[in-house]
């Protein structure tokens, strides 16, 4: 199963509203809440949390299984 982001939606008393990527890294953090934010209205703030300065890390593996005699 492959690993989801989750959205924490908030709205404040006087209606704002932010939306906090948990789970993801990088770009796609933008890219997952762009239609909402669009939705919404004009973006007054964007404050990118650490996790969006990382990269996703793809690892690769070639195992070679040793022959019997």
């Amino acid at each position: 199963m492959a690993d989801m982001d989750e959205l924490e939606i908030t709205i404040d008393e006087e209606g704002n509203v932010s939306i906090k990527v948990v789970g993801g890294s990088g770009g796609g953090c933008v890219e997952l809440t762009k239609e909402i934010e669009e939705a919404l209205g004009v973006v007054t703030e964007r404050e990118l949390q650490a996790e969006f300065y990382q990269e996703e890390v793809t690892q690769d593996q070639q195992v070679e299984q040793q022959g019997g005699e």
